[in-house]
């Protein structure tokens, strides 16, 4: 049993993640950003959930680069294959489940 005060983390530098579960190879992590990450591809589907902040997803749909806002509770999933890359506004906290050992 565990409680995380998600509000309450900040990690050391952009992008540090809490571990928080591996489930059969699934990995839930909470981040805390308040830089860009990096245009990637996962090596399988991901779910991305702000819990704190603002940010600006951009990714790649048929080659052309668009651009979503996700606001606190909102959801993006990111099918295998879509490159895409996350812009907080500000600092943001971010719960991702991915396959363990994704970009």
């Amino acid at each position: 049993m565990r409680v995380i005060q998600s509000k309450a983390f900040k990690a050391d530098n952009a992008w540090g993640a809490l571990d928080i579960a591996n489930m059969n190879g699934i990995t839930t992590r909470l981040h805390w950003t308040d830089q860009p990450y990096k245009w990637h591809i996962n090596d399988g589907e991901e779910v991305f959930v702000v819990l704190d902040g603002v940010v600006e997803m951009r990714f790649k749909d048929d080659g052309m680069e668009q651009s979503t806002l996700l606001n606190v509770g909102d959801i993006f999933y990111a099918s295998v294959g879509t490159e895409h890359v996350a812009h907080p506004v500000g600092e943001a906290r971010i719960l991702v489940i991915e396959q363990e050992g994704s970009v």
